[in-house]
């Protein structure tokens, strides 16, 4: 489909492609004595460029629309967390794509910069609605289906953040006393916050139904919360106009401007000493644990299998929310799951200082090689997480620098 991957696989030197399975929760208590979690699935502990990372899903929809992946290369590491809606086809096009719109936009321009990671969401958005355009006259939902996006890229020890949506990246720092502090790097596109609805109604000053409060939640038109997404074309595009007959995504005059938009915030941060991790997470798990309490549990707790632990530490607040014991949520089946908790997925990122200064040590000033010429040779590794079977593929892939490098 994409030209340039047939130059990829020709610059490898030794292509690699091997499937890890990942591990399927057993006994998730403290006590050893707990029951299985069918649904929860995780990676306790990898390694990236700059320190470690750990993985964790847990699904309750009937089928799981949160995709994500971690790809690794010897001085560079991306993170992405796409958090579905209406369908899982969105989040999966978006992990089948943005990774490598970076890295052709990184070789282009010849670095990483937020105009970069800009454009490749943008791209991401642009072949997604060409796919919604070639299919819709045989599955017309699929214009109604969408996916938040949060990706985090860490390079040259600098740290980028883009976001869409109500995932969220939180920064763990180490503060005086020894105290973690939790700051977030991301905004959450909710009409829950005010800023959200007075951003809509800024650009919609026509519309008095543009953000409604329905049934004790805000809603834009009354249909979806989050104002920014990768899809959700006919809240974008008068083209992709659904059948008025579809009472759940009917709006109440045509479509005059967008809606929604695909422009992502982003944050850019050069990583100090005091930053000692990043959880990048779908919203499932802010709905039951706050920021400082999520960077406290990994700040007090054994790297390995961190990420589940967040996990578990949100079911337990989803149980006691609904006065029920934690062993007999995890006993309840996917689809009816959904009335308690949402799609969980959770990637804990620790930053190794003195690994990050070595990479950084061995980087050309100004050079995209950082990010994919020398990550191996001519080579970046990756570690992708694809929740609908249960595995986790670990790949490398050349990518060679453009020519001007």
């Amino acid at each position: 489909m994409w030209s340039w991957l047939t130059k990829i696989a020709s610059a490898c030197l030794g292509p690699v492609r091997r499937c890890a399975r990942t591990r399927k929760d057993e006994d998730d208590s403290d006590n050893g004595r707990g029951v299985a979690d069918d649904l929860l699935w995780s990676r306790d502990l990898g390694r990236h460029a700059a320190g470690q990372f750990s993985f964790a899903v847990v699904q309750a929809n009937e089928a799981l629309e949160d995709h994500s992946q971690v790809e690794t290369g010897s001085a560079a590491t991306f993170v992405g967390v796409y958090d579905g809606h209406g369908g899982a086809e969105a989040a999966r096009f978006i992990s089948d794509h943005l990774f490598a719109h970076l890295i052709r936009l990184a070789q282009e321009n010849g670095t990483i910069s937020e105009d970069v990671v800009r454009s490749a969401f943008s791209a991401t958005e642009e072949g997604f609605l060409t796919l919604v355009r070639r299919t819709r006259f045989i599955k017309p939902l699929i214009a109604a289906v969408g996916s938040c996006c949060l990706v985090g890229v860490i390079w040259r020890g600098t740290l980028y953040v883009a976001n869409l949506g109500d995932s969220r990246a939180v920064i763990g720092v180490l503060g005086r006393s020894n105290k973690i502090v939790a700051e977030p790097l991301t905004r959450d596109h909710n009409a829950s916050r005010e800023e959200v609805r007075q951003e809509l109604i800024s650009r919609h000053p026509d519309d008095s139904q543009i953000v409604v409060l329905k049934h004790g939640v805000w809603r834009i038109k009354g249909i979806i919360q989050v104002s920014r997404t990768i899809g959700d074309a006919y809240l974008k595009r008068r083209e992709f106009a659904l059948d008025p007959s579809i009472t759940r995504f009917r709006l109440s005059e045509p479509l005059r401007q967008p809606i929604l938009t695909a422009e992502p915030s982003i944050y850019t941060r050069v990583l100090n000493p005091q930053d000692k991790f990043i959880i990048f997470a779908s919203d499932g798990l802010w709905e039951h644990l706050t920021n400082q309490q999520a960077v406290e549990i990994v700040h007090s707790n054994p790297r390995s299998g961190i990420a589940k632990r967040l996990v578990r530490a949100a079911l337990k607040q989803a149980a006691r929310k609904r006065e029920m014991r934690y062993d007999d949520l995890r006993k309840v089946e996917k689809g009816i799951r959904r009335f308690f908790h949402d799609d969980i997925t959770v990637v804990v990122v620790y930053i190794d200082h003195g690994l990050l200064q070595e990479r950084d040590t061995s980087v050309p000033e100004l050079s995209v090689r950082g990010f994919v010429d020398s990550v191996g040779p001519s080579s970046f590794s990756g570690v992708t997480a694809y929740h609908d079977s249960l595995l986790i593929h670990q790949h490398n892939f050349g990518v060679r620098p453009s020519s001007s490098m």
